[in-house]
């Protein structure tokens, strides 16, 4: 699973930067965010081959919406399309509309509370409408995604990477060792999860020492 490895490789450079930069706690939450979503958007929409050209604090803010909304759709493609709400609500969040996002996934839990990934696209659009940080409403959502799929990664890595951009790493390490807890010995994904947690740990660590 191509995502997990370049979000494994994001970790290694968040753990190097913090502790050979000595960034701030404040900087590397922020930091470690913006990598694990940079990586993910270019390996689903990078193209090297095309020309550079001059990017507007807009364009960047744009492509890091896009990264986030397509890091979600590749953990849950299963070869089916998601619900109709979820992919116009998509066509908000590629926009920055987060709040126009988020309701319109209403209506998609109502018409399918088991809808996972309809929950999860709801939590991080209130993470994203909120700035950031991680309403009760949110939550609410990303716990619903969980018990939808309990043994799926992404509702729960979202999570992680959710509090970790609101400045709390200690819960985003609680919740992904949760995760490694509960995940099968033969799961695909249960290596790379120990390596993201293993990185998370060493900066940590890192920044305890300062």
């Amino acid at each position: 699973m191509s995502w997990l490895i370049l979000i494994g490789l994001a970790l290694t450079a968040f753990a190097i930067a913090a502790y050979f930069l000595d960034l701030p706690r404040q900087v590397w939450a922020i930091f470690g965010t913006a990598l694990a979503l940079g990586m993910a958007g270019y390996a689903l929409q990078g193209s090297p081959q095309q020309p550079g050209s001059p990017a507007s604090l807009a364009v960047q803010q744009s492509d890091n919406d896009e990264a986030l909304v397509d890091a979600r759709r590749a953990m849950f493609d299963d070869g089916f399309p998601p619900s109709r709400y979820v992919t116009i609500s998509d066509g908000f969040a590629r926009k920055g509309q987060f709040e126009d996002a988020a309701g319109l996934l209403k209506g998609a839990v109502e018409q399918n509370p088991s809808d996972a990934e309809a929950w999860l696209a709801m939590g991080l659009a209130m993470v994203e409408h909120a700035d950031g940080q991680v309403s009760p409403a949110a939550l609410e959502a990303f716990s619903r995604a969980i018990e939808a799929k309990p043994n799926h990664p992404g509702p729960g890595y979202f999570l992680g990477v959710a509090y970790l951009r609101a400045g709390d790493p200690l819960r985003t390490r609680a919740i992904w060792a949760e995760m490694l807890a509960r995940t099968p010995e033969d799961a695909p994904w249960r290596s790379d999860l120990e390596m993201r947690l293993g990185r998370l740990d060493q900066a940590l660590a890192a920044t305890a020492t300062e």
